[in-house]
Parts: structure tokens; C-alpha cells; sequence
């Protein structure tokens, strides 16, 4: 019984065990549920702070001038400014058009009021630059602009002169007038937009196409004012009588005025004769200005076409020059056709041959990053530049050229001297027999060739000679890279160096134009017999050096003798002598 008892008492312990680790579990994993919803609760709060968009401080805002915010906002200036520079005076001058459409008029004048205001406010938040740091003080900022000339413009811009509408009458827009002195910020949109566009000499004629309509369109209005105060239908000069219904219409006398306008700018000599003095002034004032604007567009337009001139100039050289010396040297036909192809070939596919000196102003950097965008996918199609460090395919990049060979022409001939490696970029190329007529292979875009005779590879068999005769079969564009370059370049990089020649290696013995490397018992053998035969040649030295030691002490115990004979003598003829 007492077995029996102990036997219960054991499983009851154990049940009750299993029992208390069961709920220590449960309660674990409540805790722990609890602690992951903490964390996920923590994590998306993170997150939405993440998203939430950084409230902005109005107090501290300050704009950068090289932003795109600022340079996005001055083309918006460009909208009211030419609204008021194009409608106030359409208003004052045809009146029709400020009745019939007033409430527009007045909307779009108090929005761009809005526009000035808001102009206003940011230019009190424009920084500027002193000593290459932008400056953020907004005290500073305030400062500065409040003592410039600019703000007593801008403030005269904004003067409330509508109030003289209570004076004058609603239907007299001119009262607007000083809406006019924010030109100057038109001016510093234009100039930035010529800066960035990448067409600056197209922008440069609309911009000039859009001055010459806003000066037809004022003389157009002052045209068909003046008619007015002189009287419609007076004389052949002004405008006809408005109570004809041909002219009546609004339309038809806007288009009429800006016809005779340009009839009068253009001078094309077509213009009725004028007959009272303010006919004769208002054609005087005319023709100056039509002189002046004039000289003003042929000058734009031949500055214009000077620089798509230099532009070609720097991009393809003068096919002119070149023209001229081979007639002078009476080079051959075919030859001389051959040039003109070439030339023909990098004019009508818009080829660059010289694009280190078109980017020789900028920056070694910006270079180096333009370089790298434009040219460093291609580099690393080489087998041997694989992996390489990026730096040093930068480096290399730099270091590229563009060639562009014509139809039928060798890139290299087998048994040249190898001194540049060729990448091809665009085109085709074949690998071509002695006799020029068998192929063996084609290559194209991508392929490289002759990347091993610019690598001083000890036992390769062709040493820096090319193995193979390459044609081009149409016009293709290839990169090359000089050894010089390269030697220049793997000098500052010497685990690349050793990484290249490795790799070098493995490809001539693919192709096996490697000489084995000699087994380093050779080498021990070669090495010892070498410093036997040293030793040889220094025991003969030695022996020699000994016998010539010899000869020239006997030689001087011989000289030592004759010396004191020729003493005994010399004393026995001056004892003779004295007696």
C-alpha cells in the first residue's frame, strides 16, 4: 500500500508541476504578445511621424536662389508682369474691350495684385551669398532688401492707385501704370531660363519674336488712340469711321491698328501719307524705333548664328581647311573621296570627335562625372577591367578617345606595333586573312580588341605586335585607350596593376601565346652555375691582381737601385769637379 501511495503522490506532484509550467507559459506569452503590440503600436507611430510632411516656419523660411522652388516661381512672375504690360494698355486705348469684359479685367488685375504681394514676401525670404555661404539671417535678409534700390520699385509697384478709380471712373485702366515697374523681374526669369534651357538659341529668338509683339502691340493701341483723337475717318492715315459696320467691330479694329502697325515698323513703304503734324510725329517716332529694332534683330540673329557657328566649329573640325590642302597637294581623287565621306558620315550622324576640349572649361570633377555616365558602361565590357577598383575605371575613362573609321578601312594590321587598345562602341568589324577577302569572325558593338598588347606581359609570344588584320565593315565609332594612358594610370594603382597582368596571363594561356614559366629546380641549377662561374672570374681577378702586386714591387726594388747607383756616381763627379 505504502508503494502504491508514493506512486500517487508522484504523479499528483508531477501533474501539478506541469500544471504551474503551463500557466508561467501562458503568462509569458500574454506578456509577450503584449510587448509586440507595444512595439508594432511604437513602429507605425514612427512611421507616421515618418510620413507626416515637416511643418514649415514661416519665420525662419528661407529661400535658396539656385533652388528649383525659386527658379519655378520667377516663371510665374513672368504671367502678371506681361498681363499688365499687354492688357492695360489694349484697355485704355479700346475702351469697348475694358466695357465688355470689366468684371474679368478687374479679377485678373486684383490676382495678379495678389501675385506682387506674394513676390514681395518672398524676395523678404530670398537669400544670397556672402563669401560662397548663404546667408539665413532673416534680419540680415530684411536689411538688405529694405535698403536696396529694388524694394522702393517694387513698393511703388504695389501703391494702392486703384483709389483714383473714385476720382476718375472705373472704365480707366491706366491708373494701373505703376503695375509696370516689376519688369525687372521678367528680366532675371529670362536670363535664368536662358542659362538652363538646353536650346538657348531657340529661346533666344522666341524671346526676341515675343519683344517685337509687345512693341506691335503698343504701337497698335497708340495707333488706334491717336485715330481717335484726331478723328475716325478724317483722312486716308487714321482708322476708318467706326460707323461703318465693316470697322465697328471690336476684332476688326485690333487686327487693322496691329496691321498698319507693322506695315509702319517693317517699313515696307505701303502706309498712306500722313497729313497733320500728330500724324507726321507718330510716323517720325516709328521709323526711329523700326531702325532701332532693326539693328537690334540683325545683331541678335547674327549673334545667334555666330554661336551655332562656333558650336559646329568646336564639335567637327573645318572640313574647309581641309579641302583646301589636299587640292593644294593634288591628293588623289579616291583619297580626297574618302575624307569627304568621313566628313559627310560625322555631319549627317551628328558625331563628336572632340569632347575633351568641349568639356575642358568645366570642373576636373564634373568632367570626371560626366565621363563617367557617358563612357564607363562600355569600359566595363573588358574582360581584363572586370572588377577592377571604381576608381580607377574612372581614371581610365578620362583617357578615352573617340575614332570613327570609314568603310573598308584597317583599324590595325597583323605584325603592327600595338600601342592602344580599341572598344567598340558602334559598328561592325571583321576579322579578316592576309589577303583581305577571307573573315573569320565579325565583331560588333561592344566587342573590344587588342587589350593584351597594351599589358607589358612577360612571356607572351607576340610580344606588343598584333595577331590579327581588323577591318571595319561600315562606318563605325570606336574608344581607344593608349598604353601610355594606362601606364600612367595603373602607376597609382598598383594591386590593380598586378590584378591586370594576372588576368592577361590567363588569357594568353587560353590562347597559348604564353611561354611557360621555367620549374624552380631549373631556376636553382641556372642560379648556381651562374655563382660558380662568378666565383671562377674572381679567383682569376685575384690571382692576376696578385702577379701585377708582384711585378711592381720588384719593379720599384730595380728603380730604388739605379737611383743610388746614379747618387754614387753624381757624388764622385762633384768630388772631381771641386778639385
Amino acid at each position: 500500500m505504502n508503494r502504491w501511495a508514493q506512486v500517487f503522490r508522484w504523479h499528483r506532484m508531477k501533474k501539478e508541476d506541469e500544471q504551474e509550467e503551463k500557466g508561467e507559459q501562458e503568462e509569458k506569452g500574454e506578456k509577450g504578445e503584449k510587448e509586440e503590440k507595444g512595439e508594432r503600436k511604437q513602429e507605425s507611430e514612427d512611421v507616421k511621424r515618418a510620413l507626416a510632411k515637416p511643418k514649415v516656419n514661416w519665420r525662419e523660411w528661407v529661400i535658396d536662389p539656385s533652388e528649383e522652388f525659386y527658379y519655378g516661381w520667377l516663371q510665374v512672375m513672368i504671367v502678371p508682369v506681361f498681363y499688365n504690360w499687354v492688357i492695360l494698355i489694349c484697355r485704355t486705348c479700346f475702351k469697348e474691350i475694358d466695357q465688355q469684359y470689366l468684371t474679368l479685367w478687374l479679377t485678373l488685375d486684383y490676382l495678379s495684385d495678389l501675385l506682387y504681394v506674394a513676390d514681395t514676401f518672398i524676395k523678404f525670404h530670398t537669400g544670397y551669398l556672402e563669401q560662397g555661404i548663404l546667408v539665413r539671417d532673416r534680419a540680415r535678409l530684411q536689411k538688405r532688401y529694405l535698403h536696396s534700390s529694388r524694394f522702393r520699385w517694387d513698393l511703388a509697384s504695389l501703391l494702392p492707385t486703384d483709389l483714383l478709380y473714385l476720382w476718375v471712373g472705373i472704365h480707366q485702366p491706366l491708373v494701373r501704370v505703376n503695375r509696370f515697374l516689376r519688369t525687372s523681374r521678367v528680366n532675371e526669369a529670362v536670363d535664368r531660363i536662358e542659362t538652363r534651357t538646353s536650346y538657348p538659341n531657340v529661346f533666344r529668338i522666341s524671346k526676341l519674336m515675343l519683344y517685337i509683339f509687345v512693341l506691335l502691340h503698343w504701337n497698335a493701341c497708340l495707333y488706334f488712340a491717336l485715330s481717335r483723337y484726331i478723328g475716325f475717318g478724317s483722312d486716308h492715315w487714321v482708322y476708318p469711321d467706326t460707323s461703318d459696320p465693316e470697322f465697328a467691330a471690336v476684332r476688326r479694329q485690333y487686327y487693322y491698328c496691329f496691321w498698319f502697325s507693322v506695315l509702319i515698323l517693317t517699313t515696307v513703304g505701303d502706309t498712306p501719307q500722313p497729313t497733320c503734324e500728330e500724324e507726321f510725329l507718330f510716323m517720325i517716332a516709328d521709323l526711329l524705333i523700326a531702325v532701332l529694332v532693326f539693328a537690334y534683330v540683325v545683331g541678335d540673329v547674327g549673334n545667334v548664328i555666330t554661336n551655332l557657328r562656333d558650336r559646329d566649329n568646336v564639335f567637327f573640325p573645318n572640313h574647309e581647311l581641309v579641302k583646301s590642302y589636299l587640292r593644294n597637294r593634288y591628293i588623289s581623287k579616291e583619297l580626297r573621296k574618302r575624307v569627304n565621306d568621313w566628313y559627310q558620315h560625322l555631319y549627317i550622324n551628328r558625331k563628336i570627335t572632340r569632347e575633351n576640349e568641349i568639356l575642358r572649361q568645366l570642373p576636373v570633377q564634373l568632367q570626371t562625372e560626366i565621363a563617367v555616365s557617358v563612357h564607363l558602361p562600355t569600359l566595363s565590357k573588358v574582360t581584363i577591367f572586370q572588377n577592377c577598383e571604381t576608381s580607377l575605371l574612372e581614371e581610365l575613362v578620362l583617357k578615352l578617345t573617340p575614332q570613327v573609321y570609314s568603310p573598308g578601312e584597317y583599324v590595325c594590321r597583323k605584325g603592327d606595333v600595338g600601342h592602344e587598345m580599341y572598344i567598340i562602341k558602334e559598328g561592325k568589324l571583321a576579322v579578316v586573312a592576309d589577303d583581305g577577302v577571307t573573315e573569320y569572325a565579325v565583331l560588333s558593338d561592344g566587342n573590344f580588341f587588342g587589350e593584351i598588347s597594351i599589358l607589358n606581359i612577360k612571356g607572351n609570344k607576340s610580344g606588343n605586335r598584333r595577331t590579327a588584320n581588323i577591318r571595319s565593315i561600315g562606318h563605325s565609332d570606336l574608344f581607344s585607350l593608349s598604353k601610355e594612358d594606362l601606364t600612367n594610370v595603373l602607376s597609382e594603382f598598383p594591386a590593380a596593376k598586378r590584378h591586370l597582368e594576372e588576368k592577361g596571363r590567363q588569357i594568353l594561356t587560353k590562347m597559348g601565346m604564353l611561354v611557360e614559366a621555367v620549374s624552380g629546380e631549373e631556376e636553382q641549377e641556372r642560379m648556381q652555375a651562374k655563382v660558380e662561374r662568378l666565383e671562377g672570374c674572381l679567383n682569376a681577378l685575384q690571382t692576376k691582381l696578385a702577379r701585377l702586386m708582384a711585378e711592381l714591387e720588384s719593379s720599384n726594388h730595380k728603380l730604388l737601385a739605379r737611383v743610388g747607383q746614379l747618387e754614387f756616381e753624381m757624388e764622385g763627379w762633384t768630388d772631381s769637379m771641386s778639385e
